[in-house]
């Protein structure tokens, strides 16, 4: 069973559907047990930095993350949950995040380009032995954020896009994971992202 953790922020519907579709048992929630007892678990989120961590901090939902991260269950961070993996934000003000990737999370600089990076970019993957890129080719996914993560460790890294510059798409280290991007809104590639994920928390798929 997955648990998609509900703080208060997400696309939890979306993405609940595409796990759904892909063939495994999932549920929403924000119970501590049920998420701790979960094959995986996955921090979707839309909106400020700032306000999510409060959400968790107030909810006690932080430290249900934490554990998971600890226990070495798969962790996935999508959007905004990949951004409060890491160690703080500059959104509307310093933010303190979960730190479980160093590095900290910045607003694009203003220029000739879009702010914010809303579309479908192609990823390059520096790490094709990730097993998030398990059998996979290098294709086009969707984005839609104002704010960048900047690890600190490039072993993080596990693909990037351009965007005027290199932005990170996806970070991992052990058991925790992240994607910038919408993988749920992603066509094929991404829920072939979101296959792979799955497949590390060892849940059998009905398809």
């Amino acid at each position: 069973m997955i648990a998609i953790i509900d703080y208060g922020m997400g696309n939890l519907h979306s993405v609940s559907k595409a796990v759904e579709r892909l063939g495994y048992e999932v549920v929403v929630t924000a119970d501590k047990e049920i998420i701790g007892s979960a094959d995986g678990a996955i921090l979707p989120g839309v909106g400020a930095f700032g306000d999510a961590m409060a959400n968790l901090n107030e909810t006690g939902l932080k430290d249900t993350v934490l554990e998971v991260a600890a226990s070495g269950k798969p962790l996935l961070g999508i959007c905004l949950g990949m951004q409060l993996l890491f160690s703080e934000s500059e959104e509307h003000g310093r933010h303190q995040g979960l730190n479980l990737l160093p590095g900290r999370v910045v607003r694009f600089k203003e220029g000739s380009y879009k702010i914010p990076h809303m579309g479908w970019n192609q990823l390059s993957f520096l790490q094709p032995q990730s097993p998030l890129l398990k059998g996979l080719e290098e294709g086009y996914v969707y984005f839609v954020h104002s704010y960048h993560a900047l690890p600190d460790e490039s072993g993080h890294l596990i693909a990037t896009t351009d965007y005027f510059q290199q932005v990170t798409a996806i970070v991992g280290s052990g058991n925790v994971f992240g994607m910038q991007f919408h993988p749920e809104k992603s066509g094929p590639l991404g829920l072939k992202l979101l296959r792979n994920f799955l497949a590390l928390c060892g849940t059998a798929s009905a398809q």
